[in-house]
């Protein structure tokens, strides 16, 4: 099995604009990772609200394109709209917030539902929004540090992606404390975002999806088999609806194997979306498809509809019969 940390080196990068409002050191950090061998990133604009913005400059000099708007005067929403546009313009996937000094509206987070991610200067949930290290130190806390995050319509309350930790020292300022902290933010932000938008070349990642939704069908239970995990339903003596194979034979995919109809029907999904659909190594004389996982824009919803398919062409009658009612319907 490829190293779980690892980027597949073939894989297409994903897309990131970093929103900055200051000297862009962690845009700065995230850039340069970006061009490291096997990132799952790249980023394709840096943004501010901020023309005088000393990150801006950075980003010119390495030749990343740019966009500039100063938020005053403007509505929240006027403004969020038009940073928004600027990032989809380039094809942006993921927004990533880099001293972006200005809470982005619900509106602009919620159509970016878990492509937002920031990174804070505390250990959330300690200490949300501002004078984090001021806090720290009043507290006496043994560890300041800094958490990546996905940003959600609460203030630095969403998914925790990776932190890091940073000792404080007696006779520590704030300022003291802050300039190690930013040195830990430097290290902590491109591994947590690559491993966040790199997710989907992770096998143990996918097998976790995988996993959860056989296991949500009535009756299932996991067992490997020939060292792929598998699934099946009706007790002891019940049949495999679906496997997951991670690079299995010698093939360039991780993927789910489940049950057609066929070999008619194996062999025209395949024809019709080979970039989806192929055939598996021995499974595939007996009808079986292989549904690529490890693609650009995986639909979790075409992945769920297939293991629900199979798991109903072998489950035992007692436990189809409703669904197979509901299906003439």
């Amino acid at each position: 099995m490829p190293d779980a940390g690892a980027s597949d080196p073939t894989a297409e990068k994903a897309r990131v604009a970093v929103f900055i409002s200051g000297s862009g050191t962690n845009m700065a950090a995230l850039l340069y990772a970006s061009r490291q061998p096997g990132s799952a990133y790249e980023i394709v604009l840096v943004v501010s609200n901020n023309p005088d913005a000393g990150g801006l400059k950075l980003a010119e000099a390495e030749g990343l394109p740019t966009f500039v708007l100063p938020h005053k005067g403007m509505a929240r929403d006027s403004h969020d709209a038009a940073m928004e546009q600027a990032a989809m313009d380039a094809g942006a996937e993921y927004i990533a917030l880099a001293g972006y000094m200005r809470i982005l509206g619900e509106a602009l987070v919620s159509r970016w539902t878990g492509r937002i991610v920031n990174i804070h200067p505390s250990l959330l949930p300690k200490y949300k929004g501002l004078d984090t290290h001021q806090r720290a130190l009043d507290a006496g806390d043994s560890h300041a540090g800094a958490t990546v995050h996905i940003v959600t319509s609460k203030l630095d309350d969403g998914e925790i992606l990776g932190q890091a930790k940073v000792a404080i020292i007696d006779g520590d300022t704030p300022e003291k404390l802050a300039t190690r902290v930013l040195i830990a933010e430097h290290q902590l932000y491109p591994r947590a975002l690559g491993a966040y938008v790199g997710r989907g070349q992770n096998p143990d990642w996918l097998l976790e999806r995988v996993r959860e939704l056989a296991l949500a069908l009535p009756e299932v239970h996991e067992r490997e088999s020939h060292g792929a995990p598998g699934w099946r339903t009706g007790g002891k003596s019940g049949k495999y609806f679906a496997y997951f194979s991670d690079h299995h034979h010698g093939e360039p995919h991780i993927a789910l194997l489940a049950k057609t109809s066929g070999t008619d029907e194996m062999a025209a999904l395949i024809e019709r979306d080979p970039e989806t659909f192929y055939r598996p190594a021995y499974y595939g004389a007996s009808g079986w498809i292989g549904i690529v996982l490890n693609r650009r824009g995986t639909d979790w919803n075409q992945v769920e509809h297939w293991l629900r398919r199979s798991w109903q062409s072998v489950a035992p009658k007692r436990l189809t019969k409703l669904l197979d009612a509901a299906d003439e319907f």
